[in-house]
């Protein structure tokens, strides 16, 4: 083979003629090199994670803005809503409350000792009229008031339940009029009583 045809060689510096004091210079600059790109790849890393965290924190905080204002905005109607119904039942308790208290003065104001045997049958048709008023009242007025609440209102006097007032269609006009005597009953003898001593003073 000739040397025409020979592939150039590599142009490398000759270590013969290259002083050692321009080899090492040249070995240390390539470390600082290496060590500059080794900051600056660590630098960009750097940058990369906390621009990772910037971008995961961003996306946290629309998805948990628009969570909460979605359920704020909806509890607030509810608890308006609820508000309402509390204010409405709590105006329907005192205007209970005050008509009960009434009812409860007038009834206790009856003194059949107190009456005279003239205006014996006023005084007993106008207390029997008192009784079924606030009968009448109490019925529907706790009807009311239990079709809008958990618990039941019932005599705070009785461990029982006052089956007495339940809702009007569970009982039959029979047990109404037997509830109806057993409550008239006590008056119905006060008076037959008054009417007997009446009877036998003037007899």
């Amino acid at each position: 083979m000739s040397e025409s045809t020979k592939e150039p060689l590599l142009d490398l510096p000759d270590e013969k003629s290259t002083p050692p004091e321009m080899l090492d210079s040249q070995v240390q600059r390539a470390q600082e090199q290496l060590l500059q790109l080794k900051r600056q790849q660590e630098l960009i890393e750097k940058q990369k994670r906390e621009l990772e965290e910037l971008s995961r924190k961003q996306d946290e905080l629309e998805k948990g803005r628009a969570d909460m204002i979605e359920k704020l905005t909806r509890s607030l109607v509810v608890i308006e809503r609820e508000t309402y119904e509390a204010e409405k039942r709590v105006e329907q308790l005192r205007a209970t409350n005050a008509t009960f208290a009434q009812h409860l003065e007038t009834l206790e104001a009856i003194n059949p000792k107190s009456w005279s045997n003239s205006d014996l049958h006023k005084e007993l048709s106008k207390a029997l009229s008192a009784v079924d008023d606030a009968r009448a009242e109490y019925t529907k007025s706790l009807t009311r008031i239990n079709a809008k609440s958990d618990a039941e209102v019932i005599d705070p006097r009785s461990k029982v339940e006052d089956t007495y007032y339940s809702a009007p269609d569970d009982a039959s006009f029979v047990q109404w009029l037997k509830r109806g005597f057993a409550f008239t009953l006590p008056l119905l003898i006060l008076g037959l009583s008054a009417l007997l001593v009446f009877y036998f003073m003037h007899g």
